[in-house]
């Protein structure tokens, strides 16, 4: 049986998206009508309407699905999170890893909704600055924690394709919030994920 994958997308907005594309292809001076390309317009819809998806998607009420009472009260890290992004100066991409922590305050939640929340705000056209706050507020006013931390490391086409074109740059952003804020608990996070395990 031949291999099927079934995506779903909005015809309406699928078909104006690729007639777009269409045209720009066009424009670069390229023939669309030539094997290589009779699909690329479509392709490139459908693309772009997955990597932007997160403007449908509600990070909070994700987060809220997966709450649970519990009186641990200690540091829970999830680390190395892969997020793939759009800049939105260029929209090419930008990717690396989200480290995230929190500290429970008489609530925690389902561990894989931390990558889930990082993902609907990642499928945007972002910067890495507001990126790393939008998931930072969104665990803080949702879980309402004794502390949030956020830290991403990023590599930005737009740095390395284009511009100033530097490829071994990496982007580093931080966010920290409630517990957080004291220099003890900070650096003990930072330790933690940069730490390799054994």
């Amino acid at each position: 049986m031949p291999y099927e994958k079934f995506e779903e997308y909005n015809i309406q907005i699928t078909d104006d998206i690729k007639a777009r594309y269409n045209g720009i292809i066009e424009e670069l001076g390229e023939d669309v009508t030539r094997d290589g390309l009779l699909k690329t317009p479509e392709r490139a819809a459908k693309a772009m309407l997955y990597l932007t998806q997160g403007y449908s998607q509600d990070a909070a009420e994700i987060l809220k699905s997966a709450m649970f009472k519990e009186s641990y009260n200690e540091m829970v890290i999830v680390k190395d999170i892969e997020l793939y992004s759009l800049c939105e100066h260029h929209i090419l991409p930008f990717f690396g890893k989200a480290h995230v922590a929190y500290i429970p305050n008489g609530y925690i939640v389902g561990l894989s909704k931390i990558p889930r929340i990082v993902d609907v705000f990642a499928r945007r056209l972002q910067v890495q600055e507001r990126l790393t706050e939008q998931i930072l507020d969104c665990i803080n006013d949702t879980l309402k924690p004794q502390g949030v931390a956020v830290v991403i490391e990023a590599s930005h086409m737009c740095m390395m394709m284009r511009g100033v074109q530097k490829q071994n740059s990496v982007t580093t952003t931080s966010g920290f919030r409630g517990q957080f804020e004291k220099i003890e608990t900070r650096n003990e996070f930072l330790k933690l994920i940069s730490e390799k395990l054994s």
